[in-house]
């Protein structure tokens, strides 16, 4: 019998109990897998933990999924180098997320001819503490009004950081009252101006992890728990495409592997107009009934990259995208079907849904069982008493629980095991 190959997982975490919990007994029971060459490999996770660490010190894991450094600049300098001199397999690239951030994706999927809204960048009301600042910005900075810079765009508008993060800072600007007090109010963010998409139709925020994308509708007025709706098919099927080729574009543009994007669908059309999240909503009070798929689709790219020894790549190549285009003979569904071919090249799409195929099939019994078992319950128990008052407990023990209760009987039904079928 062939030896067994171990890969050591490293979870870079906050403060998330749910999803790694889920994650670390799923990848203990994912057994032994046979590769398509016969070989046997195993899993095994490890929390990592900050401390100081010498630039040569060579690291353990093979891959990290990394939910912490967008904010916490010393693990982030940590996965430069276990990038840069490991070679260890990131699922977002702390290079392009640190300089790539919500200004150069808009910038990025305009050149692609996506159908951004029109964006504006306005200088800082109060630009961050330095001691040069003062003489440049009297030599330097030329006076503009902020009336006449929005007036283009149109009310409604909304003002939002240029790097993002969490909905920090975002506000809908309905009149020119709005608009000074949303810039007095930001302070030392740098901001953007953007057009709104007045009667959008459909709100759309995609969940993409390697080349699975999982298109869900979105209502962002509504409070977490109760954002994303279950509903099937609230799109056609064309525009359900196009969100899915949209989304695995900016993925592999930018080479992120563990991303959402949010888009609004009016008349047909698709605006991208967020679509850098370095940590994605993954929590179980929020995605609920389309957490299980989620923790699959997880376990299964993570899986792939280490067992096939999927070789990392942190830096953009603008080329190939752009010469696509800037292609004068494709239109826009020929651009996209283009940039969908770029994508899947760069995920290896086909190898992938072999690797799965072949390697992965238990995976979703597997997890139709830990969602339906007992664990899972004392987990889901757990997360609604830490998030929630104690006098909220009942109301949300019935509401999650109905929501993967109709997950579990979803997926019986899809995989032929419904008891009341049988």
């Amino acid at each position: 019998m062939a030896p067994t190959t171990d890969h050591l997982v490293g979870l870079l975490l906050g403060a998330e109990e749910d999803w790694p919990t889920t994650f670390e007994a799923l990848a203990r029971r994912l057994g032994v897998l046979t590769a398509p060459d016969g070989g046997r490999h195993t899993l095994t996770t490890e929390r990592l933990t900050i401390e100081p660490f010498n630039l040569r010190d060579r690291a353990r894991h093979e891959l990290v999924i990394d939910r912490l450094a967008h904010w916490y600049y010393h693990p982030r300098e940590w996965l430069k180098k276990v990038a840069l001199m490991d070679d260890v397999y990131l699922l977002n690239s702390p290079f392009t997320f640190q300089s790539m951030e919500k200004h150069s994706a808009y910038c990025a999927l305009m050149r692609l001819g996506m159908n951004v809204p029109e964006t504006v960048l306005v200088p800082y009301k109060h630009p961050v503490d330095n001691a040069r600042w003062a003489y440049t910005s009297a030599r330097y900075n030329r006076g503009f009004d902020l009336e006449q810079v929005a007036e283009p765009l149109g009310y409604p508008l909304y003002m939002k950081p240029f790097d993002g993060g969490g909905w920090r800072g975002v506000s809908q600007v309905r009149d020119r009252a709005d608009l000074h007090r949303s810039y007095d109010d930001s302070g030392e963010m740098l901001m953007h101006l953007q057009s709104s998409v007045p009667d959008y139709e459909h709100f759309a925020r995609s969940l993409t992890i390697g080349p699975e994308t999982m298109v869900m509708k979105f209502r962002p007025e509504e409070p977490m728990h109760e954002r994303y709706a279950v509903s099937h098919g609230f799109l056609s099927e064309e525009t359900g495409r196009e969100t899915i080729a949209i989304s695995q574009t900016v993925n592999a543009f930018f080479r992120w592997e563990f991303n959402s994007c949010e888009m609004l669908v009016k008349d047909g059309v698709v605006y991208p107009i967020d679509y850098a999240n370095a940590c994605p909503d993954v929590a179980v009070t929020s995605l609920h009934y389309y957490f299980p798929w989620a923790m699959k689709a997880l376990l299964r790219w993570t899986a792939y990259c280490v067992v096939t020894g999927r070789t990392p790549r942190s830096q953009v190549d603008t080329g190939p995208w752009f010469e696509v285009a800037d292609d004068p003979a494709l239109d826009y569904q020929g651009k996209l079907a283009a940039y969908q071919a770029l994508a899947d090249d760069y995920f290896e799409a086909e190898r992938y849904r072999e690797f799965c195929e072949s390697a992965l099939t238990h995976v979703d019994e597997m997890v139709l069982e830990w969602i339906d078992g007992p664990d899972f319950a004392t987990l889901l128990h757990s997360t609604i008493q830490q998030t929630y008052p104690p006098q909220e407990w009942e109301r949300f023990e019935a509401h999650f629980g109905g929501l993967l209760g109709m997950w579990v009987s979803d997926e019986r039904r899809v995989r032929g095991s419904d008891p009341a079928t049988s």
